[in-house]
């Protein structure tokens, strides 16, 4: 279990205080804006993605808020988007401020999630959810104690491209889905705090479990500390479903070029969400025939057939669909019960790169 980093969001004020600019929110206003009953969002860290959550919240129209320990940071995000600097405990403790977007350290999810819930705060958690899956458990508990909304920034199932993929292999179109391949490869970043399985393949596992409807029956995962012999800088990872499909996830940051591609081999055709391809490329059918007819293989190549989709900022509608969800209460798409289910995975592939086995699904209680 890693450790859980001392929080350094509450020491002192920031200089950006009370007094500059409040965005459209008057004093005194509770937690959901009058006109439109968005409420309003404070995000907590604010280092490069934090920023661009800020700024898809600041585009709808609902930042408040932004908590960082980097007094520069927070007069510049100020200054851009006219809301306010403040400390957490400033923003827990306002009533004017109804949920919060957490992207500080990994290391922090569980105790700043906590503390927000407690408030009475909606709470979206950049992924992972946290480093382990006891606190991921409690952050769902305390989530669901609290009656509040808990999601987690699983991106990509808001990006157009695998909405596309996802809806081919729900008509049947690929046929039977026999394998998936899902490879996450770049230079970098590094991480501090958490090591390659945690960093990229939250995404890969969300992916891989919202196509194939359920988790897998076995998780198999074997890393590669370069780097640090104690840190994971790539990791390769085997999911078995009932009934005998299974999924390869590659991640890495020790690549020597960007690869960020999603493969769906069926038994009718196979389709591809390239997410480094132009647009018009992403996501393409490619309806390839292969037969043992007579004993033989024989392999019919097909041209890639592209499939059209809407050009759409996935970050800008997951921050959405939070909100959404915060007006409705419904549960999000990455919510919860999704959260939980990507942790178990990840809990799995993280214990097989211990002891080198597979680890199978856990034993469910009897009725």
């Amino acid at each position: 279990m890693a450790p859980r980093a001392k929080m350094r969001y509450t020491r002192e004020r920031s200089r950006a205080g009370p007094d500059a600019p409040r965005g459209e929110r008057a004093a005194g206003k509770d937690f959901m804006d009058a006109q439109n009953q968005k409420p309003r969002i404070a995000v907590i860290g604010c280092g490069a993605w934090g920023r661009n959550i800020a700024r898809c919240f600041s585009s709808l129209g609902v930042l408040e808020a932004v908590v960082d320990p980097n007094r520069q940071t927070v007069e510049s995000l100020t200054a851009l988007f006219g809301c306010r600097g403040a400390t957490l405990d400033e923003v827990l403790a306002d009533p004017g401020i109804g949920a919060l977007a957490i992207a500080t350290p990994p290391s922090l999810h569980r105790e700043v999630a906590e503390a927000a819930l407690a408030a009475g705060k909606h709470v979206y958690v950049e992924k992972p959810l946290t480093l382990n899956h006891p606190d991921a458990l409690a952050v769902v508990e305390a989530a669901r104690g609290a009656d509040r909304i808990l999601m987690t920034g699983h991106i990509l199932q808001f990006h157009n491209g695998f909405r596309a993929l996802k809806q081919l292999v729900a008509s049947g179109r690929l046929g039977e889905v026999k394998r998936i391949h899902a490879n996450r490869l770049n230079l970098g970043a590094v991480r501090k705090e958490e090591d390659a399985l945690w960093c990229l393949a939250p995404h890969d596992v969300s992916m891989v479990l919202a196509l194939m409807g359920g988790s897998p029956e076995s998780v198999e995962a074997f890393g590669e500390g370069h780097l640090r012999k104690d840190t994971a800088d790539a990791v390769t990872m085997r999911l078995g479903f009932a009934g005998g499909p299974q999924a390869m996830i590659h991640v890495s940051w020790l690549h020597p070029f960007k690869e960020h591609r999603l493969s769906v081999i069926g038994s009718q055709a196979m389709a591809v969400f390239d997410d480094c391809l132009p647009w018009d490329k992403k996501v393409q059918i490619y309806p390839h025939q292969v037969s043992l007819d007579g004993g033989s293989p024989t392999v019919v190549r097909a041209d890639p057939v592209p499939v059209a989709i809407e050009q759409a900022e996935p970050l800008l509608a997951e921050c959405a669909h939070f909100l959404e969800c915060c007006i409705t209460g419904a549960e999000p798409i990455t919510g919860a019960t999704e959260a939980l289910a990507v942790m178990d995975v990840l809990h799995r592939a993280a214990g097989s790169m211990i002891d080198h086995q597979a680890h199978p699904a856990p034993a469910r209680a009897s009725a």
